[in-house]
């Protein structure tokens, strides 16, 4: 009901866009018969925003994949270079964390690593909300932070590398099957939340898919049941995910070279020092104000990753 419902909705809003356009229009025409001009303006400023209105439906459009509509989960590891990279992870993970606050999604923390002397290793979050996979899949990759660092006594620029990873949450009506033979399973004292409890017994749980070498963690619940239920939801998100990327590459819906999207390929580069600049590496989306995009602003990046996905452009046209 819920799923017709929004179809209905969309229905009935590019309708009013057709509606709109073709009235105005014949009222534009009317006004330049008539000689009257400022109807002719007043009609020009709404066409203009009808076009806006055209384009979010267009956007909206673009969210119509297999697995688009569900939640998500969020992956944030930090790279190569100790304190400086693990900063850089917790920043990233603030970053979505505030996106997900601003557009009313609800974050769930399921693993969390800290680093030895500030920020995190690794987290991997939940969000849950309609779309959040559809929205967030394109933030898979690396991110490049350049700045100078705090943690340096001589004020040096450092560069510090992440990696996000982004997977659709599924549900029971999808079955992927995993067999015992092809999994490892580790067990370690939780560092998380869940009271005095987690830190006495080795609650936490990591998965490794041996045929795959995924890996993944849970240590957030108060138990080792359901640690590893969590766990192993994770790990068949990660095995659909890859079933999904393998369908788009039989069909021959990849893109180009020039904007996949791997787990060792770089998407965006954000600049504090010496200037400030966020500039996406696949479709040239660029900002100044680095400080918002760090607070969560990043739906520039995301409009414009869809769009590139469907045009193998950019929202700007170009190629």
């Amino acid at each position: 009901m819920q799923e017709k419902n929004r179809l209905e909705q969309q229905l009935s809003s590019v309708r009013a866009v057709e509606s709109g356009l073709k009235d105005n229009l014949e009222l534009i025409e009317l006004a330049e018969i008539e000689g009257d001009a400022a109807v002719a303006l007043e009609a020009e400023t709404t066409l203009r925003a009808i076009e806006k209105e055209a384009a979010r439906l267009q956007l909206l459009s673009l969210l119509s994949g297999e697995a688009d509509g569900n939640d998500a989960y969020l992956e944030v590891n930090s790279g190569a270079g100790g304190t400086e990279s693990c900063d850089w992870a917790q920043m990233l993970l603030r970053m979505y964390t505030r996106w997900a606050e601003q557009n009313g999604y609800k974050l769930s923390l399921l693993d969390r690593s800290e680093g030895d002397e500030a920020g995190i290793k690794s987290a991997t979050v939940k969000v849950e909300g309609f779309q959040a996979y559809g929205w967030l899949k394109n933030e898979s990759g690396v991110h490049r932070l350049v700045r100078i660092s705090p943690f340096d006594s001589n004020a040096r620029r450092h560069t510090s590398f992440a990696s996000v990873h982004v997977t659709p949450v599924i549900d029971d009506s999808i079955n992927i099957e995993v067999l015992d033979k092809d999994l490892r399973v580790d067990t370690y004292r939780s560092s998380g939340a869940g009271g005095q409890h987690v830190n006495k017994t080795d609650s936490a749980v990591r998965l490794t898919h041996l045929p795959s070498g995924i890996v993944v963690a849970c240590q957030n619940e108060r138990s080792q049941h359901q640690n590893r239920a969590q766990a192993m939801a994770m790990l068949k998100a990660r095995l659909y995910e890859a079933e999904l990327k393998r369908r788009e590459a039989a069909s021959g819906a990849e893109y180009d070279s020039k904007s996949e999207i791997g787990w060792g390929h770089q998407i965006r580069s954000y600049v504090l020092q010496p200037y400030q600049m966020v500039k996406d590496l696949r479709t040239g989306v660029e900002r100044t104000d680095a400080g918002v995009v760090l607070d969560g602003d990043i739906d520039d990046y995301l409009h414009a990753a869809l769009a590139q996905k469907l045009t193998g452009k950019s929202e700007d046209g170009e190629a």
